[in-house]
């Protein structure tokens, strides 16, 4: 089967995707900071990333993915604290919210789900590494820093080495998790505890204290995935500061390669601007549900674009979703009734299949597939599957299409609902078997003879009057139909 190629970060090229131990694709994603629930915005991320590991995996190659939970940062610590709560009791919340949102949208969960609270002691032990290598310092009030001029290669991952900018590294401290972009300079890997902190703060042999936002992932990684593992992901903003330091960090503690591959997920914009709460667009997924759109429309929706470019996201592109998982739905079951098949094969026996190397026989839908391996090419390969169903669909209604080659049909198109992770609506029942009831008949019947007689306003008015009741009335050369909408 095809392999994967990725848009490097670092290379600023594409990359085949392999097991560097020749057993299993290790991967880091950098998770959610459980301060509040997710906006649509940072499922892009998480979305795109279980899309990778569900190509990966269908093209036969294991995985091992972690993804990680920011429970203590400066923004977790401030809203627990405005809330009236325990930073437990917050953060549990926010993350049983993630969850639910996570599993509605059908993400697959990680393998690994770790959080920077439940490893203070891996973080500690972190810190007194790069201590003992020369590459940390402790403040006077008791914190410590990475040496950024200690470490040479700084700035790689997002070309710092070629902007026009000063240093600024050496004894210049930054004390916030959050700061501007482009200051390089010295990050906090422990923060002395402080009275605004208040009861969040852990021992370690240099005293009460929390750890810094970008130490966590390292540490975690490290743990999880060894001194150096396959591929590390997140949204584009996360290029810089954070992963810039995650690598100085950790490459400095083991003299290692963090991560072979980098792969970073571009910004989602909604009706062309920026997502803030000011304009009113910084949507989460019950926002849109409450809208009348549901996970499944938002998932297609999400991954229709290209993850290395910007993604327009309208309430118009959920309408657009809804239609064509419906019509995939329609052929999905059209397929499997001439196949004499119960219908799609599920991820789970797909994914069985590739890795026992049966692999997939993706028929019709080679091209779509072929698509998914090129940078993850959702825009085309939706092209390719479009393109397919249209000669499926007449061969089907005209009765042409033979059960063998429905069969394979059925196959290739599972495995790329599988690898989308789609979940389709129930298919729509043929307008034979559908049932109309006596008095929408009596309405379509008087809107077609309105119709006849031209009398435009009686029709329109009837159109509407069954359009309330739930019903459409699609018109013909010599007659008409009425469905369900």
């Amino acid at each position: 089967m095809a392999t994967l190629t990725l848009q490097d970060t670092m290379t600023r090229q594409p990359q085949p995707v392999t097991a560097a131990d020749g057993k299993a694709l290790r991967f880091y994603c950098c998770g959610p900071t459980v301060y509040g629930p997710a906006h649509i915005g940072n499922f892009r991320t998480f979305l795109v990333q279980d899309f990778f590991r569900r190509v990966v995996e269908l093209g036969g190659l294991k995985t091992k993915h972690v993804r990680n939970l920011t429970d203590v940062d400066d923004k977790t610590i401030r809203e627990s604290q405005a809330q009236g709560q325990s930073l437990n009791d917050f953060t549990q919340h926010w993350t049983e919210r993630f969850h639910a949102d996570a599993k509605a949208l059908n993400l697959l969960e990680p393998h690994v789900e770790p959080s920077a609270v439940g490893h203070i002691g891996e973080q500690v032990a972190l810190i007194e590494t790069l201590v003992e290598k020369g590459h940390a310092y402790q403040s006077d009030d008791g914190s410590f820093y990475f040496r950024v001029a200690s470490y040479e290669p700084y700035g790689k991952l997002s070309r710092l080495d070629q902007r026009e900018l000063k240093t600024g590294a050496g004894e210049t401290a930054n004390d916030a998790d959050e700061y501007e972009k482009d200051n390089i300079s010295d990050f906090a890997l422990w923060k002395a505890r402080k009275p605004e902190d208040g009861d969040n703060f852990w021992p370690s042999p240099w005293g009460e204290g929390r750890p810094g936002w970008h130490l966590e992932c390292s540490a975690m990684g490290l743990k999880y995935l060894g001194d150096s593992f396959d591929l590390h992901s997140g949204g584009v903003d996360l290029c810089f500061p954070h992963h810039e330091n995650e690598i100085a960090q950790s490459d400095a503690a083991t003299g290692g390669n963090f991560s072979r591959l980098w792969f970073h997920i571009e910004h989602l914009m909604v009706d062309g601007a920026k997502m803030s709460k000011s304009l009113g667009n910084l949507y989460t997924l019950a926002d849109l549900e409450a809208k009348g759109s549901n996970a499944a429309e938002l998932r297609y929706a999400l991954l229709a674009g290209h993850y290395n470019s910007k993604l327009n996201f309208s309430l118009d592109r959920l309408a657009e979703a809804r239609g064509n998982l419906q019509r995939l739905a329609n052929i999905a079951d059209a397929l499997a009734d001439r196949a004499g098949k119960p219908g799609l094969a599920s991820y789970d026996e797909l994914k069985k299949r590739a890795l026992k190397g049966k692999g997939v026989e993706f028929g019709p839908f080679a091209g779509a597939w072929a698509a998914l391996n090129e940078d993850l090419n959702s825009p085309k390969a939706l092209g390719e599957m479009f393109s397919t169903l249209k000669p499926l669909e007449k061969a089907d209604a005209d009765g042409s299409l033979s059960k063998e080659d429905a069969a394979v049909a059925l196959d290739g198109l599972a495995a790329i609902v599988a690898a989308f992770g789609w979940l389709l609506p129930d298919p729509e029942p043929a307008e034979s078997e559908i049932e109309v009831p006596t008095d929408i008949a009596e309405l379509a019947e008087q809107r077609w003879q309105a119709k006849q007689t031209k009398d435009w306003p009686e029709a329109d008015r009837l159109r509407d009057a069954l359009t309330e009741k739930g019903w459409q009335v699609k018109d013909g050369k010599d007659g008409y139909s009425v469905v369900p909408l």
